[in-house]
């Protein structure tokens, strides 16, 4: 007796889904979860009052004629901003900083970046320089200052070492001189932002799959080819968040170190934007002039990070 077996039965086709009901399922996911909300509450309301607020004080503050905290101020509207472009002193202050970032960032992003790769290699010792680059920024800014007044002082131990070696006609003031201060400190701005820079670059280096580098290698690949034909391109977008984290730093947080070491002098020839913006409120108690300093810097920063967003076609 013959059996005959059953036709197989064609697989089920799931019908389309209608595009109206894809839209609405994307809204829904989109949508915001009250419960959501109401946790993450807490830190927007934070973000308001110390960030949001300032921000518009600090625009508000820039239309005032102020000239002390315990003093009536008066409404001049953009006459500050007249006066801050009339100001030689903010036209030498903005070179300083343009100078600053153009030498400062380029050459610590690349240097932190290939010791990042060195200490991700795991070398013999690798612990203990991850210590040393790191201890840097467990200094305070005021031991670090004392350290290089002491060593750039005029009879410090850099001149000191200078006139031992026979090379005492290189001897300067280097934090007194005009030629060479602000050029004094942004090596230690360098100093202080290296080693930390490239402890965050091995970090992420190190969680980059080793057989992507052991393949590079069987190819015939050389360290510097791994490093910036295949790491780099793997770490972009982590160069451009870092990049655009010590912009930030070296645009804003360096009046610091210029307060310490030099005080925005000799002259002029030291001061920043951001130390400007200091030194005309306490010191020569213009605070309106010196919110007008602080937007046009606000305006610098967010101009200069959407560049580096658009160079590294970052995402974030």
């Amino acid at each position: 007796m013959t059996t005959i077996a059953p036709a197989a039965l064609p697989p089920a086709v799931t019908p389309p889904e209608d595009p109206a009901g894809q839209i609405m399922r994307k809204s829904q996911e989109n949508k915001i979860k009250p419960g959501l909300l109401g946790l993450s509450m807490p830190a927007i309301v934070w973000y308001i009052i110390f960030t949001i607020g300032p921000l518009f004080a600090m625009f508000y503050i820039a239309l005032l004629s102020w000239s002390s905290l315990i003093a009536p101020s008066t409404f001049v509207g953009f006459k500050n901003f007249g006066t801050v472009f009339h100001d030689p002193v903010f036209w030498q202050a903005t070179r300083n900083s343009i100078v600053q970032i153009a030498i400062v960032l380029p050459i610590m992003l690349p240097l932190a970046f290939m010791l990042g790769y060195y200490v991700s290699l795991k070398p013999r010792g690798h612990r203990v320089l991850r210590v040393i680059l790191f201890t840097p920024a467990l200094i305070s800014l005021a031991a670090k200052s004392i350290i290089f007044l002491s060593i750039f002082a005029p009879t410090g131990l850099l001149n000191g070492f200078l006139d031992n070696v026979g090379l005492g006609a290189l001897s300067t003031p280097w934090l007194a001189s005009q030629s060479t201060a602000l050029g004094t400190v942004m090596a230690v701005d360098l100093w202080s932002g290296i080693g930390f820079t490239a402890i965050l670059f091995s970090a992420r280096l190190s969680s980059i799959p080793a057989e992507v580098f052991e393949a590079s290698e069987l190819d015939g690949a050389g360290h510097w080819r791994r490093m910036w034909g295949i790491a780099y391109p793997i770490c972009r977008d982590y160069f451009g968040v870092l990049l655009m984290l010590q912009f930030i730093w070296v645009l804003f947080g360096s009046a610091g170190s210029i307060l310490l070491l030099t005080n925005g002098g000799p002259g002029s020839s030291s001061t920043t934007l951001s130390f400007l913006v200091y030194d005309k409120a306490f010191t020569q108690s213009q605070i309106g002039y010196s919110q007008a300093v602080g937007v046009i810097l606000f305006a610098v920063g967010i101009v200069g990070m959407i560049a580096i967003r658009r160079v590294f076609r970052a995402k974030y």
